[in-house]
């Protein structure tokens, strides 16, 4: 289980930075973010509820 959180963890975190980049180019060129920011909002929330998770388990 504790694997499992982690590989979605690592994935997540790689989704994000990727994503921000992405967005970053959308802002340099005058492109629309507003799905970018989205996206990470929902990875924001993906990536709390994992960590919580792993922080049960430690317990």
């Amino acid at each position: 289980m504790r694997k499992t959180l982690e590989g979605k963890l690592a994935e997540a975190k790689s989704d994000y930075v990727r994503i921000q980049g992405d967005m970053d180019k959308l802002e340099y060129v005058k492109g629309r973010v507003s799905a970018a920011e989205e996206q990470l909002i929902r990875l924001e929330k993906e990536i709390a509820e994992i960590n919580k998770r792993l922080e049960e388990l430690a317990d």
